[in-house]
């Protein structure tokens, strides 16, 4: 069923091949016990956390490394790729430890099998963090293994024997021997245990370390790469998927005669829909509710949807909209809050005793994924078992979704990873992958399910918005001593919806006094689910920008301000204010904050976050001329992400990244609800920043300390947001406390 001509040679075709040309394969298998391997994240439920107990656990040493007789080797790539750069990484590491030189290894995408690789995600930034000792391990098992061989052969003490790029080296007798010679003989080897196996010092490493190009790049530049929507099938169908506008609401009836017979259509049918079978917030749908248009191409069953006539009952979700989220927010804020979840201290006495008291009302919307790739999978029911291409997240996750969508077990769904074209957390869901399953096997036959970007857009999964009253009181010596924090988000009860939670140790929280943290829901229409730091990315915003707006409250310079509420270098409750001070005193350095003659109408802003186990620090300069038009000049960021970064030129990418997708967020990104129903269908009203709008330099620095490498999809983000507010507020006095920027007037030079 593999189309094996799109996709390259397959894992399995691959393994038979290298078998007949005497090559080895090697695995580092221990099996997973419950306690070291993480549960996927359910969809619609939060999906990535990182720092925030998202992923945790440690992931199960398993992998595998294929030496052709030539020498050349291949490494699999277990995690998906959706444009973090994981199928480079993870392959960087064991390369170093298996000590070949990167010039001979190639990579290979596994497929889905979580008893053999271990926990396959793309989420939290955890693919580093989750990976880093049992990839080392993998490569330091393959390297011993050859040291074996090589000692078998020669006859001689493996404490004699060296290894350097792709080789077994014996100093005294001046031999040596390539890994592909001793391949047949590793070949019926047993694996030694992993703890006996010595990893390098990192002072040795050759390739980790090292600016890497993307094993991909060529590829892609080329067109060459295959992404989820370019997958081919034999004799494949395509379909169209017109789902109820108002999540929950149901098909009552629709012309599917007409559209039967219309030209190029195979099917048309109607799907009822399917409830999860646990009570599940909105959104959580084993599969939503409307009709299936089936075409020899794609075009055909998009245009024949213009030709659907739909009678919906919308149900109860359809009497929600914007206007009265932020009305019930407001009469919310005025009452006593549901439920409080920290109170240090006393804040109502310490804002009496306060010099200054701030008491303002701070906002941020909902916000759509919108990746480049709308959502696609193709799939083949057959025989009972059904066969998936997607670039899910998730693909753990995808095939529990699928089995509960179309009534088959888990072991008769396979899932294949191919490259997704972004996913920033939307793929976390694998709605599509189950959609995409249900309609190949009523058509019993491979079909591609492909989203139009108005489909991607309008059900997405969306950062939840949300709504933060607070009230902060210093004392005459500026010192923050009060913080009082009324959040109101969405949920049902003590039950938040997907990512829009806050924890009740949010920074500022530990380090001020008196500290009061309450939060009440609301209900929602519309399903959340995890954006690119879930969470974070909204509250930087709120804290970085309030806790500027109480240095300038307390006259205090904005850098140091920061440093006296960070105190001295501690660890409290699981937060490193050394850290964190670190990175903050370094972008002040390195953008001689204080100290830079700013240009007319020019100005800097400061903000730090941490999140996703990452401690970062960014200062931002901006102009704003007499029509509110932005431009940002430079980003400064100082980063902290633990002992080493494994591939530079993808850390450098991912961190410019998050910020120019900070500042998309910033000003323009705002999703709306009329009537149950997104109003924004496309990127003409929910803009992504333009090339001429990028800053012209984002300059990169890592603070080196002694912890585990952690992951850096995301916690670069949240800290551009706020810090271009407060350089905004430092050039007009305007507080920005709402966005987007847009709504405030604000738009890009």
């Amino acid at each position: 069923m593999k189309n094996e001509q799109n996709t390259g040679l397959g894992r399995r075709s691959f393994l038979r091949v290298s078998a007949l040309g005497g090559g080895v394969l090697l695995g580092l298998y221990a099996k997973p016990s419950l306690a070291q391997t993480p549960a996927p994240a359910a969809p619609g439920r939060g999906g990535r956390g990182g720092g925030r107990g998202g992923f945790g656990g440690e992931l199960s040493p398993l992998a595998f490394i294929s030496v052709a007789p030539n020498g050349v080797v291949t490494i699999m790539g277990k995690n998906p790729e959706v444009g973090q750069g994981i199928k480079t990484t993870l392959p960087m590491i064991v390369a170093d430890e298996l000590d070949v030189d990167w010039k001979d290894v190639r990579v290979e995408q596994a497929d889905v099998d979580q008893v053999k690789y271990g926990f396959q995600s793309a989420g939290g930034s955890t693919g580093t963090p989750l990976n880093w000792d049992s990839m080392r391990k993998v490569g330091a098992v393959g390297r011993q293994m050859f040291v074996s061989a090589a000692a078998q052969t020669w006859g001689v003490p493996e404490t004699e024997l060296t290894t350097a790029s792709g080789k077994v080296i014996h100093r005294a007798s001046n031999r040596t021997v390539g890994y592909g010679e001793l391949a047949a003989t590793v070949a019926t080897m047993t694996p030694p245990a992993a703890a006996s196996v010595r990893l390098k010092d990192p002072k040795d490493f050759k390739i980790i370390g090292k600016a890497t190009p993307a094993v991909d790049n060529l590829g892609i530049v080329t067109g060459k790469a295959v992404y989820s929507i370019d997958m081919m099938l034999p004799g494949m169908l395509y379909a169209a998927f017109e789902r109820s506008p108002v999540v929950g609401g149901k098909v009552v009836s629709a012309n599917i005669d007409e559209i039967k017979a219309l030209p190029n259509i195979k099917h048309a049918f109607v799907v009822e829909g399917k409830q999860q079978q646990t009570p599940v917030l909105p959104g959580e749908l084993a599969l939503a509710s409307g009709v299936v248009i089936v075409a020899d191409y794609w075009w055909a069953a998009q245009s024949a949807r213009k030709k659907l006539k739909v009678t919906w009952d919308d149900g109860p979700a359809a009497s929600q909209n914007s206007v009265d989220y932020a009305k019930n927010a407001e009469a919310m804020s005025k009452t006593k809050p549901g439920r409080q979840l920290r109170n240090d201290g006393d804040v109502d006495a310490a804002l009496k005793t306060a010099a200054k008291v701030v008491d303002v009302a701070y906002s941020y919307p909902f916000i759509s994924h919108a990746p480049l790739e709308p959502q696609n999978a193709t799939a083949w029911f057959k025989d009972g078992k059904v066969e998936i291409w997607s670039a899910s997240q998730t693909p753990g996750g995808g095939k529990q979704s699928v089995a509960a969508a179309i009534g088959i077990t888990q072991n008769d769904v396979t899932i294949h990873q191919v490259r997704g074209g972004g996913a920033f957390g939307r793929r976390l869901v694998n709605d599509y992958v189950a959609e995409a399953a249900y309609v190949s096997k009523q058509i019993n036959g491979p079909v591609k399910l492909l989203w139009s970007r108005e489909d991607d857009m309008q059900h997405d999964f969306y950062r939840p918005a949300g709504f933060q009253y607070l009230t902060g009181g210093v004392d005459a010596s500026g010192r923050l001593i009060a913080f009082r924090n009324h959040f109101i988000t969405w949920g049902q009860g003590d039950r938040s919806a997907a990512s829009a939670m806050m924890s009740p140790a949010e920074f500022p929280a530990r380090f001020v006094p008196n500290y009061q943290f309450s939060q009440s829901v609301q209900p929602l229409a519309i399903a959340t689910g995890a954006l690119r730091a879930p969470g974070s990315n909204a509250l930087g915003f709120v804290m970085q920008s309030f806790i500027d707006e109480m240095a300038h409250a307390a006259g205090k310079d904005p850098v140091q301000f920061r440093l006296d509420l960070l105190g001295e270098p501690r660890v409290v409750e699981g937060y490193d204010a050394g850290r964190m001070s670190a990175v903050l005193k370094t972008v002040a350095e390195k953008s001689e904050w204080g100290k830079r003659k700013a240009a007319k109408n020019t100005a800097m802003g400061v903000a730090f976050h941490y999140s996703h186990r990452g401690y970062f620090a960014e200062v931002v300069e901006v102009s704003v001329d007499a029509a509110s038009k932005v431009k940002v000049n430079k980003v400064w960021v100082a980063a902290d992400v633990g002992s080493q970064i494994v591939n530079p030129a993808g850390a450098l990418k991912m961190i410019q990244g998050a910020v120019i997708d900070g500042m998309s967020e910033t000003m323009n990104q705002e999703i709306t609800v009329e009537k149950g129903r997104v109003v924004q269908s496309n990127f003409h009203q929910h803009q992504i920043v333009r090339l001429t709008q990028a800053p012209p330099e984002i300059e990169v620095h890592f603070v080196t300390t002694p912890n585990p490498p952690t992951g850096l999809g995301e916690p670069a983000l949240p800290p551009v947001i706020p810090a271009i507010c407060n350089a905004i507020f430092a050039v007009t006095g305007k507080r920005i406390r709402t966005l987007p920027l847009s709504k405030s007037g604000f738009s890009w030079a």
